[in-house]
């Protein structure tokens, strides 16, 4: 469990809270097995196929590729469950406000879309274990020269992040020295950096490490301190959805999960998606 509410100190990324290693200890996959009991395999008489929806316009979790195929990390994830779980598989991309509707029709058995597992969330579906979250993450010029992010360190410094975010939440209880400026979009944040409004920003670690690595940010910077992992501001990451009180298919879907991760096929996959570590 993460400890967020002993201290900032063990807010920081714990490497050993649920995250897979390399042999030298580096975190690299963000996900919350651990790899010790493995449950049994569930029943799975009468399952021979698995309905997955999902999101077409959130690269490169789930998107359309170049000759209209629905592709992504999401949805090569939901087919290798369906291999671990040796059953057919169908992976179709529906409109965002209608993926948790879907499992109430029974038009499709789980929702797989980067859907964060939120109080208001679980209000509408039951969720898997976590398969993966983000951390948050400072970004700073690469001329800056404040390196080491404490909260006694950046006393004054402007730190730029999303207006009404758990970010702007995090930064106010934990930064109190600060000076936030709190801004209206991810954009402006990024365009504040790159004009020097502000010294830092803040905010979701998979977001910034797109912009760092793609063209808009032109080269201009760099992750500093971190990574952070916070539950409570943060959230406790993203499930697969399905139809509130289908406990078979979640433990059916849970299973599937171990047995990807166990077979190292979830490492492959993130590393192929995401080969710019957001850690």
């Amino acid at each position: 469990m993460w400890l967020a509410a002993l201290g900032l100190s063990l807010i920081w990324f714990l490497p050993d809270a649920g995250f897979a290693q390399t042999p030298n200890g580096k975190a690299i996959v963000p996900d919350a097995w651990q790899g010790d009991v493995q449950r049994p395999r569930p029943d799975m008489q009468g399952v021979e196929r698995l309905r997955f929806v999902t999101d077409n316009d959130y690269p490169p979790f789930h998107y359309i590729d170049e000759v209209g195929a629905l592709t992504g990390f999401n949805v090569d994830l939901a087919k290798a469950i369906c291999e671990a779980l040796e059953v057919q598989c169908e992976v179709r991309d529906i409109d965002w406000s209608e993926l948790l509707p879907s499992l109430d029709r029974d038009e499709a058995d789980a929702a797989i879309a980067s859907i964060r597992i939120t109080a208001e969330a679980l209000e509408k579906a039951d969720f898997t274990t976590r398969y993966y979250a983000t951390p948050a993450r400072f970004v700073a010029r690469k001329d800056t020269e404040l390196t080491d992010i404490r909260p006694e360190t950046v006393e004054d410094v402007k730190i730029g992040v999303v207006k009404g975010t758990g970010h702007e939440a995090y930064l106010t209880k934990f930064f109190p020295d600060a000076e936030i400026v709190s801004l209206e979009t991810v954009e402006d944040t990024q365009k504040a950096l790159q004009g020097a409004t502000v010294d830092f920003i803040f905010g979701d670690g998979i977001g910034l490490t797109f912009w760092i690595n793609g063209v808009s940010s032109e080269g201009c910077c760099e992750f500093r301190g971190g990574p952070y992992i916070d539950t409570k501001h943060f959230g406790e990451g993203v499930g697969i959805a399905v139809k509130r009180g289908n406990r078979r298919i979640g433990e059916i879907l849970n299973y599937g999960l171990e047995q990807v991760h166990a077979s190292g096929r979830y490492e492959e996959l993130f590393l192929r998606y995401f080969p710019m570590s957001f850690f």
